[in-house]
């Protein structure tokens, strides 16, 4: 049997290629004779730059950037063909804060308006933004900012950093000129910017938010999209993917981004097509196969890809919260779960390879039975 492994990276433990290598190693015990064609993909978050970087070549450019609580970390972009493409979880990313220290009200996307910043420098003619992954809910503010749009108050000086300080937004200082750069928003959710499914509501809580601090973003994100709203000269709240990273995508919709797919953009760059053409059977994954996997990101993309061909498709996810019935509407065919197929998320978390790889080993088992 011919079998596709494109995974996503599993949270902050294996990126997608070593995911991949992971089931892939599991596979070949299980199933030795299948013919195993490997494709580690990206959804817009972790991951992106590299996943691309490995499918297109292209030049890695390294600095220093704020990162989402302040401290300086190092970012990656990479330049091909004219193209940057940038992460913005390489400046702002969930996995640069510790747990306990997470904080949602505070955290700045100001380090990935740096990066924009020198990508436009090198003279590219487009750029584009991964999304996901973020531990930031400030709408884009820090990036306007770090652009020389900068979010000012009652008194005119400048707002702290974070999302929670948009509350008593009065006035952007300054216009962000990105010049006549094509801008192209790589989306890992389908969000909107407020409301029941938007930034605050859904996201906000894994970044460190309490109830009290999720009803102040959302406030603080509903004066921020009045801004964004002048800026953009559109409504901008209701756009799909505007809720993406925190809101960055909404202050990139306002810098006149095109929405697209961020699955999609790796599934066109990775020649994954052509590799779903020839499979039998496709094995993508992540580290949580669940409502937010639903909406728009990396494996539901690669399922219904499969579904178009006629392809089975299984997930292998350390934690799964989909019902079958639900994936199944989203063309994957079974879902399996590290943590239940080794007696816990603790277990599956202590070597977060081998139980992959042990767990890709039983299923191939099965689909050969």
């Amino acid at each position: 049997m011919r079998v596709l492994i494109a995974p996503d990276c599993f949270g902050g433990t294996l990126t997608a290629p070593e995911a991949a290598e992971a089931i892939a190693a599991g596979w070949r015990a299980g199933a030795p004779a299948d013919e195993l064609t490997l494709c580690p993909l990206a959804d817009g978050g972790p991951g992106f730059v590299d996943v691309l970087h490995n499918a297109l070549g292209g030049r890695l450019h390294r600095l220093t950037v704020t990162g989402p609580l302040g401290t300086p970390v190092e970012a990656l972009w990479l330049e091909h063909e004219g193209t940057a493409y940038l992460e913005c979880a390489q400046a702002c990313g969930l996995h640069l804060v510790p747990k306990g220290e997470r904080d949602a009200l505070a955290a700045t996307t100001y380090g990935v308006g740096e990066m924009l910043v020198a990508a436009l420098a090198s003279g590219v003619r487009t750029v584009v933004v991964g999304l996901g992954g973020s531990a930031t809910t400030d709408g884009g503010a820090g990036l306007f900012h770090a652009l020389g749009a900068v979010p000012v108050g009652e008194d005119d000086e400048p707002l702290p950093p974070g999302g929670g300080a948009l509350i008593d937004l009065v006035r952007l200082h300054g216009h962000p000129d990105l010049g006549d750069v094509t801008l192209v928003a790589a989306s890992d959710v389908e969000n909107p910017l407020l409301g029941r499914l938007g930034a605050a509501r859904v996201f906000g809580p894994q970044k460190g938010a309490d109830d009290l601090a999720v009803r102040r973003l959302e406030r603080s994100l509903a004066r921020w999209a009045e801004m964004l709203s002048e800026v953009a000269e559109r409504d901008i709240r209701e756009e799909k993917g505007a809720g993406a990273a925190g809101g960055l995508g909404a202050a990139l919709i306002a810098l006149g981004a095109r929405v697209e797919s961020g699955a999609g953009v790796v599934r066109r760059l990775t020649g994954l097509d052509a590799a779903l053409d020839a499979a039998q059977l496709v094995v993508t994954g992540e580290g949580s196969f669940d409502f937010q996997s639903l909406r728009g990101k990396l494996v539901t993309r690669v399922a219904e890809a499969a579904a178009e061909r006629g392809t089975p498709c299984v997930v292998l996810a350390g934690v799964v919260s989909v019902g079958r019935r639900r994936a199944a509407a989203a063309g994957v065919d079974r879902a399996y779960s590290v943590a239940e197929h080794v007696g816990s998320a603790e277990a599956s978390m202590a070597d977060p390879g081998g139980t992959l790889t042990s767990l890709a080993e039983h299923v191939s088992e099965q689909w050969h039975r």
